[in-house]
């Protein structure tokens, strides 16, 4: 799912292209997409675009008249810039706006359409549809520790809560607590205010970065390749693969669709966490520290025949 820094870069260049411009039509492909009914979409049409913002991870196209298009990409919605009058993709295209120096396409890779569109008029339709947490990049101190604190969750589910904090997804969330050197499941009621403090710096420390990185590989081209894997993440989507900070294997627990991505050695103190599935899979004989694990790898290993390797 894009998340804040890929929506800032979808922001930066889709403010140089139709900031200003006006929006000549919208061609909708998938009955799916569009979410409300008044006002009519239609209404869009022939609108120029006075600003483009973000409300957490959805962008928000201001019209004049008060007129705004609320568009969440949810997991796999991706946007193209595409010349004027570009179709809309087979099987994968959802949408285009035209405007008279190219059109955006919307395309959703998946078959769960879960994309949408809300089109709505006034301010406070567009709040309705803010879940409510706070900007993570505007936070001081003492926003950051009550919105962790006001409910008992675990920090990778407290950071990926949008009723507490905007625009962070899976991804990001464990880039920030590898950064910050903190378990994924230490529950936000039990952080002190210093561990608190080192959060917020690690969490605003890793967007920017993000947000910098993706915009400079970019550059003036329209971003295309907007995905939550990247090699040069730290921990996300890198099970297996040596942390860069201490080269221990980077572990995972996996659960409903998402997984959490951490450093035993830098963020657990060396204590493996288990997920549901496989601690009731191997009960007793789950290993409980990095340790315990590399020692039972390492014994399979020189208890394998030397035929076999």
């Amino acid at each position: 799912m894009p998340e804040l820094p890929d929506v800032e870069v979808y922001l930066l260049h889709l403010r140089r292209r139709v900031a200003g411009e006006v929006l000549e039509r919208v061609r909708v492909a998938s009955p799916f997409l569009v979410r409300s009914f008044d006002p009519p979409l239609k209404d869009a049409s022939g609108r120029r675009v006075v600003s483009l913002r973000r409300v957490g991870k959805r962008l928000v196209f201001d019209l004049d008249g008060d007129l705004h298009l609320v568009l969440h990409l949810m997991v796999a919605g991706r946007l193209r810039w595409r010349p004027p009058g570009a179709p809309v993709p087979a099987k994968v295209g959802l949408a285009a706006f035209d405007f008279a120096a190219g059109t955006l396409v919307l395309t959703e890779a998946s078959t769960k359409k879960r994309a949408s569109l809300h089109v709505v008029r006034g301010e406070d339709a567009v709040r309705a549809l803010d879940p409510g947490g706070i900007e993570p990049m505007d936070a001081d101190v003492e926003g950051f520790a009550a919105a962790l604190r006001r409910e008992n969750h675990t920090i990778k589910r407290a950071l990926t809560d949008p009723r507490l904090l905007s625009g962070i997804g899976n991804a990001y969330s464990d880039e920030i607590l590898w950064r910050a050197q903190m378990s994924p499941v230490r529950l936000t009621q039990k952080m002190a205010d210093d561990e608190i403090a080192r959060l917020l710096d690690a969490t605003q420390a890793t967007l920017r970065e993000w947000t910098e990185r993706l915009a400079l590989d970019v550059g003036d081209d329209f971003p295309e390749k907007v995905t939550a894997f990247r090699d040069e993440m730290a921990v996300h989507g890198r099970y297996k693969k040596p942390c860069p900070r201490c080269g221990a294997p980077v572990q995972r627990i996996a659960y409903a669709e998402n997984e959490a991505n951490y450093c035993a050695r830098c963020q657990t103190g060396g204590k493996l966490l288990a997920d549901r599935g496989l601690s009731r899979l191997l009960k007793g004989d789950w290993p409980r520290t990095l340790d315990e694990l590399e020692t039972r790898m390492r014994r399979a290993k020189d208890s394998m025949d030397p035929r076999d390797t």
